[in-house]
């Protein structure tokens, strides 16, 4: 089993998630687990407790090569560098630690923040990721962020100057979004990128804020017609630019795609440290669905008399890890590898379903082993993940001595 399992860590790499839940305010359309405190934290307390929990997570996971770190959050740049240079050490001392590992920090360009990249830098932070989301002011205070257009400009250039490798994130498809605001708006980004950028859709996520207002007619944002456009212009755009898509939201130059995003999408192992946190790996001869508790306090509490606060560690079958690895490798540029997804679960989607993708223009053959998805099936991609799913079929004897290391 180990040797399978090195196998496929050496195929998607092995990643650390810390989850810093805490935002100096909750944006409007944020579903994700992140809490305002206006009378702070106990950051030495919560440190201990990320700590704790990562000895838990190595007992777990022995043995393993950590090939990429990411703080995720909530806003991780809320975070003193001493705390993020405490858990990287900790990493380092749990598991081995590429020596060319990626280490990224998610950040708001606040001028607060920015101030402190240079002590992440030196920490042991290599790669920063700004949650810049527009560079309109109108835009940004309808998105409710705090900080300005100057402002996120300002971050972009320290982030230039300090770290060799940066990245940021933009909305589109936002309410009152036109096609020619968006054109200059992403001339702008792309002026200001460096080797990586984020393009994500604004989608009305339930129990937010935008969802009530967007119930109460009082938010209107792009038709699924317009929002195509728009999605159609910036992958133009930015493939002129020089940072073709490697993923349906991400977009790089060769060499530069984010690696610990690409253990997600490729259905590596990852550990998910702190509240809220989700992860995947191989224990007790099988792969697991893990998370922990997502409120920070209670968090705080269980790590305190257990070691560490998991509430969900689900043994995932064969056709779970097929599902989830499709629905991740068909968003990659890259594709889906066919033979790796054998070797993880057994199965293969039938051929006759495949023909019929391709025959339809969603679906395209990358030589015998890998599936692409082509534009027009990105569009439609839960409806083509769904097709194939509903057919999964055994794979020959061969591929299947992989799954999971029987």
């Amino acid at each position: 089993m180990e040797a399978a399992r090195a196998s496929e860590q050496d195929a998607a790499g092995f990643g650390v998630y810390v989850h810093w839940p805490f935002c100096a305010s909750k944006c409007p359309y944020c579903d994700f687990n992140s809490h305002v405190r206006a009378g702070g934290i106990d950051e030495p307390r919560f440190l201990q407790a990320f700590l704790a929990e990562l000895r838990h997570w190595a007992e777990l996971a022995p043995n393993r090569e950590v090939t990429s770190v990411f703080f995720g959050g909530g806003t991780p740049s809320l975070m003193s560098p001493g705390s993020v240079g405490a858990i990287l050490e900790a990493v380092g001392a749990c598991w081995r630690l590429r020596a060319d590992s990626e280490v990224t920090l998610e950040a708001n360009p606040s001028s607060v923040e920015a101030a402190r990249f240079r002590g992440y830098r030196d920490a042991g932070v290599n790669r920063v990721s700004l949650g810049v989301q527009s560079l309109d002011d109108a835009a940004l205070r309808t998105l409710g962020r705090l900080h300005t257009a100057s402002e996120a400009r300002a971050a972009i250039e320290v982030a230039r100057a300090t770290f060799a490798r940066y990245s940021f994130d933009m909305i589109y498809a936002r309410p009152g979004q036109t096609l020619h605001a968006w054109r200059e708006e992403l001339r702008q980004a792309l002026s200001l990128a460096g080797r990586h950028l984020s393009l994500y859709q604004l989608t009305i996520e339930p129990e937010t804020p935008f969802a009530a207002l967007h119930q109460r007619g009082k938010l209107r944002i792009p038709n699924a017609e317009a929002a195509h456009d728009l999605y159609a212009l910036a992958q133009d755009l930015a493939g002129a630019a020089g940072l073709p898509a490697y993923e349906i939201s991400n977009h790089a130059q060769p060499g530069e795609e984010c690696r610990h995003n690409l253990t997600y999408w490729r259905y590596g192992e990852w550990a998910g440290i702190g509240p809220g946190a989700h992860g995947r790996l191989v224990a007790t001869g099988m792969r697991r669905a893990t998370s922990t508790e997502r409120h920070p306090e209670r968090w705080l509490e269980r790590v305190a008399t257990h070691g560490h606060a998991i509430t969900e560690s689900v043994s995932l079958g064969p056709t779970e890890q097929a599902d989830e690895a499709v629905l991740m490798g068909l968003r990659l540029s890259e594709g889906l590898d066919l033979e790796r997804l054998a070797a993880l679960s057994g199965t293969r989607p039938a051929a006759h379903v495949v023909d019929e993708l391709v025959a339809l223009g969603l679906l395209e053959r990358c030589g015998a082993r890998r599936l692409r998805a082509r534009p027009a099936g990105r569009m439609v991609l839960n409806e083509v993940v769904l097709r194939l799913a509903s057919t999964f079929e055994r794979a020959d004897e061969k591929a299947r001595a992989g799954l999971n290391g029987n």
